[in-house]
């Protein structure tokens, strides 16, 4: 298969506070005509300052490369263009137009201030010669194309109306309307449900196949790659460490770093106690124990859990909300986000609640801690009812009931530093007699959720999302809470960072006697974490029972789909 482009031997340094840093060290490998690679690895890796290196937007005053070349191959060429030497005026024409690319956060690449046609009419004018009506009217089929509802509001939709899935659909056709000889997509499924993920790979692979063009695909998940690619590269701290059919990555992967991102992955096929993880294997050379769990012992578990009386009990839990009117005299229409929600939660279970975005998983567990006022409907913790306790009375039983919200970023007071952040709630609530004690407890939490005490003084943004979810769960644990809702505390982590993360959950709910709510839309996740799942749909429970019981035979077929659009990998 002829090369259409050439990662020759790329070495790449990033200026960092004053000082070079090795990022990418002899990177190689080749994209053929109507190819599809994948490129894999953890944050850090080197992945997407590969694809910006491809794309030349990394500002030459912060970017140095001592070795190596990109060379893009048109047809007739023998040698091919090298992008690194290209001046900025003809990079311009041929980036968007020749060489298009996804990137990971719609919500950041799209502009926020301009309606989502706008932007790729833009794009036409600039790199095509046709009217502005004919631009409306190929922005119009491309919105078709690639599956979007009702393609002329969304033309004149901003993207905050749009859902993520959505917005990523835009970004696709964006990246489409020139028609590229390479298409780059830089992680377009990280956080997207893994419905909406699964109809975004089958859309990207069906517009590789009709256009026949190329695509390089980033990503952390080597299951995801699975679903699209023939080939992949393992990237691992600036460096290929394993390249070649996936089939022979997945079923004989040879360098441990490859061996731990596909075992860091929950399994539908076992019960395990403790999730690998990537630095288990790389420290370990490849060998690593696996710890499953016994039926017999989960089911003596489960028979004490459950018969004791409820810790939280739920009964016609109902919210709606008003939808905006289109006409002056028009009759009040409400969206209803929960309906009659009856559920019973156990003291030290794991309840997992799973479902599509939109189905009502966050607005009930919102609403049960009355962050969200439902509109009807009892919860009772301890025998109290939280619907009647007034503000103070609800705010020293809040204490008791904490939650680990989904962006650990925006949920941080970037202007606090985190010793800041951990007291703070100590202080409102008297935990500690004084500020010495707090701060000893705030550094034992930090050291707990494997943090140090040096980053006691530092603020949010000086940490990785990793590390910014353990601090996260280290806030939620500073006022000794008893039941912890979970709300996609991991939906946007690494697969080997998910792994740690909710290893770190199950050894503290063991070490507090903790009761979670678990909320993600991955089913393979949930199944790991939880004693029983909640499948949530339109508002309502379609389905409750035991996980392993669920997962393996499911009673309806929402649950199915949810099933089905997890990554399978490949088998043997």
């Amino acid at each position: 298969m002829d090369a259409l482009l050439k990662i020759d031997d790329l070495s790449l340094d990033l200026k960092q506070d004053g000082e070079w840093k090795s990022i990418l060290r002899h990177v190689s490998f080749d994209l053929g005509k109507g190819e599809t690679i994948g490129v894999v690895g953890e944050s850090g890796s080197g992945k997407s300052v590969t694809a910006l290196s491809v794309m030349q937007l990394l500002n030459r005053d912060i970017a140095r490369y001592p070795s190596g070349r990109i060379l893009f191959c048109e047809e007739g060429q023998e040698e091919g263009t090298d992008l690194l030497s290209l001046p900025e005026k003809e990079m311009r024409s041929l980036r968007g137009r020749r060489v298009a690319m996804i990137f990971q956060e719609p919500m950041t690449s799209l502009n926020p201030v301009i309606r989502c046609g706008d932007q790729i009419t833009e794009q036409l004018l600039l790199h095509t010669h046709c009217t502005k009506e004919d631009a409306k009217a190929q922005v119009i089929e491309l919105f078709k194309e690639v599956m979007l509802p009702r393609p002329e509001q969304i033309f004149r939709a901003y993207p905050h109306e749009l859902s993520g899935g959505q917005k990523q659909r835009v970004m696709i056709a964006m990246a489409m309307s020139c028609q590229p000889d390479i298409l780059i997509a830089d992680e377009p499924t990280t956080a997207l449900d893994v419905t909406v993920q699964k109809g975004i790979l089958e859309l990207i692979k069906g517009l590789q196949e009709k256009h026949g063009m190329s695509v390089l695909f980033i990503t952390h998940d080597l299951g995801v790659v699975a679903e699209i690619a023939r080939k992949v590269v393992v990237l691992f701290k600036g460096e290929v460490v394993e390249q070649g059919d996936i089939r022979d990555i997945f079923l004989h992967p040879q360098h441990p770093y490859t061996q731990g991102l596909l075992a860091c992955r929950p399994s539908m096929d076992e019960r395990l106690a403790v999730l690998p993880t990537v630095d288990d294997y790389v420290k370990h050379d490849g060998q690593v124990p696996r710890q499953p769990i016994s039926p017999a012992l989960r089911q003596e578990r489960h028979r004490q859990l459950y018969a004791q009386e409820p810790l939280i009990t739920i009964r016609d839990l109902s919210k709606r909300y008003p939808v905006r009117k289109e006409k002056l005299f028009e009759k009040r229409r409400y969206v209803e986000a929960l309906q009659h929600i009856d559920l019973d939660i156990f003291e030290g279970e794991t309840l997992g609640l799973v479902g599509e975005s939109g189905c009502g998983k966050t607005t009930l567990g919102r609403s049960m801690i009355r962050l969200i006022e439902p509109t009807a409907g009892v919860v009772t913790y301890r025998g109290r009812d939280l619907m009647q306790l007034s503000s103070r009375e609800l705010r020293a039983v809040r204490k008791d009931l904490q939650i680990i919200l989904q962006d650990p970023y925006s949920s941080l007071n970037q202007r606090l530093t985190i010793g800041d952040m951990l007291t703070e709630p100590m202080r409102v609530h008297g935990i500690g007699s004084n500020e010495k004690e707090r701060r000893q407890k705030a550094i034992a939490l930090l050291e707990r959720v494997s943090l140090n005490e040096s980053h006691f003084y530092r603020y949010p943004h000086e940490f990785s999302g990793g590390q910014r979810q353990r601090i996260s769960i280290a806030r939620a644990l500073a006022v000794n809470p008893r039941f912890i809702i979970c709300d996609e505390s991991v939906s946007a982590l690494d697969v080997s960072v998910q792994a740690q993360v909710l290893n770190l959950l199950n050894e503290l709910k063991k070490e507090y006697q903790f009761t979670y709510i678990f909320i993600s839309h991955d089913l393979s996740v949930v199944r790991f974490m939880s004693d029983r799942i909640a499948v949530m749909q339109q508002g309502r429970i379609v389905e409750l029972g035991e996980a392993d019981a669920l997962c393996q035979n499911p009673q309806t077929e929402y649950t199915r789909t949810l099933l089905n659009a997890i990554p399978k990998g490949i088998q043997s």
